[in-house]
C-alpha cells in the first residue's frame, strides 16, 4: 500500500514539473487599435513617400514607422498601395445630402474625409423667417430646420449621424439676410455692428472665417467696406476670408484685387473659390490672375485658391439674369419676371454684354453650352439633362424667354451647368503649388431621391480626377505634391488642429488607394458613376470604406475653427 502511495506521489511530481516547463501561452496584448502595414506612406507634407506602417490608437495616429513587432486589434495590409491623410473638400455643398444620407457615398469613395461648407451660405445664424424660407427652398432633399445658431446647425447635422467630418465658414450672405434681408442697400451702422457680432459668435462656435459668393443676389449688393468689417471680426479669432468673387470673367482681375484688399485690410488668409477664367474672351486673363496672387504672396500676403477639375461650372439660371430683378428674394424675383415690361428689360439685359454683373448665359457662348440639371416641379423633370437650346426649340421661344419661363414654372433658380473654361487653363491651375481642390457639389449616391436630379460630374469624380487624369495620365503634378494640396495645405490655410498629415498626434483620417488605378468615371451625360481605385478609408480611426464598400460607420464630427471657445477643454 505504501509503495502505491509513493508511486502516485512520484507521478504527481513529474506532472507538476512538466507543467512548469511548458506554461500555457498568454493572450497577445494589442499595442494598437489599428495597424496599416506595408504601405507606401505619403504623409501629406509633400515629401517623398516612405515604406512604413501606420499605428492608430483610438481616434489618432500614434506611430508611423516599423511596427513589424507590434500587434493590433485590426490589421490592414496595404502592400503596393498608397497610404495618405484623408482628403479635404474645400468647397462642399454636401449639407442637404448628408441630412438625407449621412454616408457621403460619392465623396467617401474618393477619399474625402472632411467636407467644408460656407460659400456665401451657412447653416446659421438664422432668424425664424430664414428657417421657414430655407425649408421652402429645399428641392428633392428635404429636412426640418429646427436650429438658429451657426454651431447649432453644424451640431444638428452631426447628430443625424454622418460618415465624414464637417467644417464651415459663416456665410456673408447668411449674415446679410439675417440683418438686411434681400434689400439692395448697405446695412446701417447698427445692422453692420450686428453682423460683426454674429460673426464673432459663429467664430466662437467653431467657424473657419467668412465665406462670400458675390455674383449672386443678395450678396452682390454688399460693398467692399461691409465685407472688410465682418472679415475683421472673424480675424479677431484667427479666421480667414474665402470668396466666390464678383466676377470670374470680364472683371476677373478687378474682383481678385478686391479679395486681396479685403484679406490685407483684415490681416487674414484670403482664398479664391473655384479659381478660373470664365468665358472664352477671358481665358487669357488667367495668367494675369496667377501673377497677381503670386505677387501678393511674394509681398507677404497669405493668398491662395481652390478649384474643381472640369471645364464647366454649375449654378442656376439666376446667374444668367441681372441682380436687380432678384432683389427681395425668390418670390419677388418671380413676380417681376411675370410683369411684361420688366420681362422685356430682363431679356434685353440677358442678351447684352456687360461688365456690371456676371452673365453666365453669354459667358457660355451659346445656349447649347447651358445644361439644365435640376428642377423642383415634377412636370419639368423630363427636361433634366437637356440644353437650354433644346428646350427653347421645343417651346418655340428664345433662350432668354425660355430661361425666364423655367424659373417661373419651377419656382426655383433651376440647377444649371455652364461650359465656360478651357482645358489648358484647368491644367495650368492644377499645377500651381498654392492650389487646393473643392468639388462645389454635394456628396450623394446613385439611388433614391438623388436620382430625381442630375449633378455635375464633379460630385462623383473631382478628387479621383486630380490623382488619375492630372497626376498619373497628364503628369501635371507629382503625386506627393497633389496629396499635399489635398490634405496639409488646406488644413494649414484653415488653421485646423491636428488634421491634414499622417504623423503622431494627428487624427486618423486615412485613405488607402491604388495610384495606378484611381480614376473618375462620371460624365456630363452620365454623372452618377462612382470613382474607382480608393480601397479603404478611415475617419477618426474608424473604417468607413473597406475594399471599396461602405461599412455603414458614421464617425464624422464637427471640426472647429481657431476661435472655438471649447479649445480649452477639448482637442477636437
Amino acid at each position: 500500500m505504501s509503495r502505491a502511495i509513493g508511486l502516485i506521489a512520484v507521478f504527481a511530481f513529474l506532472l507538476s514539473a512538466c507543467q512548469t516547463q511548458t506554461p500555457a501561452p498568454k493572450p497577445q496584448t494589442a499595442d494598437y487599435d489599428l495597424i496599416i502595414r506595408h504601405g507606401t506612406v505619403y504623409d501629406g507634407s509633400g515629401a517623398a513617400p516612405i515604406s512604413a506602417d501606420v499605428g492608430v490608437r483610438g481616434q489618432r495616429v500614434a506611430t508611423v514607422g516599423d511596427l513589424s513587432q507590434a500587434h493590433a486589434k485590426q490589421e490592414v495590409d496595404a502592400k503596393g498601395l498608397a497610404v495618405a491623410p484623408g482628403f479635404i473638400n474645400m468647397l462642399s455643398w454636401a449639407g442637404d445630402a448628408l441630412f438625407h444620407d449621412g454616408r457621403s457615398m460619392s465623396d467617401i469613395k474618393q477619399g474625402v474625409t472632411l467636407e467644408v461648407f460656407g460659400e456665401g451660405e451657412s447653416l446659421g445664424p438664422l432668424t425664424p423667417k430664414m428657417r421657414e424660407e430655407t425649408e421652402k427652398l429645399q428641392g428633392d432633399l428635404k429636412h426640418p430646420v429646427t436650429w438658429s445658431g451657426f454651431g447649432e446647425g453644424m451640431e444638428a447635422l452631426v447628430a443625424k449621424g454622418i460618415t465624414p467630418n464637417i467644417a464651415s465658414f459663416v456665410g456673408a450672405t447668411t449674415l446679410r439676410i439675417h440683418e438686411v434681408a434681400y434689400a439692395d442697400r448697405a446695412p446701417n451702422a447698427q445692422e453692420l455692428a450686428n453682423m460683426q457680432e454674429l460673426t464673432r459668435a459663429a467664430m466662437r462656435e467653431g467657424a473657419l472665417g467668412v465665406g462670400s459668393s458675390l455674383i449672386y443676389a443678395p450678396a452682390f449688393y454688399a460693398k467692399t467696406d461691409e465685407l472688410i468689417a465682418i472679415t475683421k471680426a472673424a480675424g479677431e479669432f484667427g479666421g480667414g476670408y474665402i470668396s466666390h468673387m464678383r466676377s470670374e470673367g470680364p472683371r476677373l482681375l478687378e474682383s481678385l484685387d478686391e479679395l486681396i484688399r479685403i484679406a490685407s485690410a483684415a490681416h487674414v488668409h484670403g482664398e479664391v473659390y473655384h479659381f478660373k477664367a470664365a468665358g472664352r474672351d477671358n481665358w487669357a486673363k488667367q495668367v494675369q490672375a496667377i501673377a497677381m496672387i503670386e505677387h501678393a504672396r511674394g509681398h507677404g500676403l497669405d493668398i491662395s485658391a481652390n478649384m474643381y477639375t472640369y471645364t464647366a461650372g454649375a449654378t442656376g439660371l439666376d446667374a444668367s439674369m441681372p441682380p436687380w430683378v432678384q432683389e427681395g428674394g425668390l418670390d419677388e424675383w418671380i413676380k417681376r419676371l411675370k410683369d411684361a415690361k420688366t420681362r422685356q428689360r430682363v431679356i434685353r439685359e440677358m442678351n447684352t454684354p456687360t461688365d456690371k454683373w456676371e452673365n453666365l448665359l453669354l459667358a457660355a457662348g451659346k445656349p447649347e453650352n447651358v445644361l439644365l440639371v435640376a428642377f423642383k416641379n415634377p412636370k419639368l423633370k423630363p427636361l433634366t439633362g437637356k440644353t437650354l437650346a433644346e428646350v427653347a426649340k421645343l417651346r418655340g421661344k428664345t433662350p432668354a424667354e425660355t430661361a425666364i419661363d423655367l424659373v417661373i414654372e419651377d419656382g426655383s433658380r433651376v440647377g444649371t451647368v455652364y461650359f465656360l473654361m478651357s482645358e489648358d487653363n484647368v491644367k495650368q491651375a492644377v499645377a500651381l503649388p498654392w492650389m487646393a481642390f473643392g468639388s462645389d457639389e454635394g456628396s450623394e449616391a446613385p439611388e433614391g431621391d438623388f436620382l430625381k436630379s442630375q449633378p455635375h460630374p464633379r460630385a462623383y469624380g473631382n478628387f479621383a480626377r486630380v490623382l488619375g487624369k492630372y497626376v498619373r495620365e497628364e503628369q501635371v503634378a507629382t503625386l506627393p505634391d497633389a496629396i499635399r494640396r489635398l490634405t496639409s495645405l488646406p488644413a494649414k490655410n484653415l488653421k485646423l488642429r491636428d488634421r491634414g498629415e499622417l504623423k503622431a498626434g494627428d487624427y486618423a483620417d486615412i485613405v488607402i488607394f491604388d495610384p495606378m488605378m484611381i480614376s473618375d468615371h462620371a460624365t456630363f451625360d452620365k454623372p452618377q458613376q462612382y470613382a474607382t481605385g480608393m480601397r479603404d478609408v478611415f475617419v477618426n480611426g474608424v473604417q468607413v470604406l473597406q475594399d471599396g464598400e461602405h461599412t455603414g460607420a458614421k464617425p464624422g464630427v464637427f471640426v472647429r475653427g481657431p476661435g472655438w471657445t471649447g479649445w480649452t477643454t477639448s482637442a477636437r
